[in-house]
């Protein structure tokens, strides 16, 4: 993880690409525990079933998931995770 200053940096951010279900997401929740109400968090995932129940489960949380294509990678994922306020 590294620490962001800025609204158009990300808060933190996670490379969790090969890091299986459950465990992605729950090192993603604790993540976003430590970002500030309205940041944002970085996430690199696999593509297919991880960014699936990643994005399922914060959004189910009332968080913001903007999914991109990794800019590095085909077979994964860059998640833009907006912490909600509150």
């Amino acid at each position: 993880m590294t620490a962001g200053c800025s609204d158009d940096q990300p808060a933190a951010q996670l490379d969790l690409r090969g890091t299986p279900c459950p465990l992605n997401f729950i090192r993603t929740k604790l993540a976003l525990e430590q970002v500030a109400p309205g940041g944002w968090l970085q996430v690199d995932l696999d593509a297919g079933e991880p960014q699936q129940l990643v994005t399922q489960g914060l959004e189910s949380a009332g968080h913001g998931v903007d999914c991109q294509p990794h800019p590095d990678q085909a077979a994964a994922v860059r998640l833009l995770v907006r912490r909600h306020g509150g």
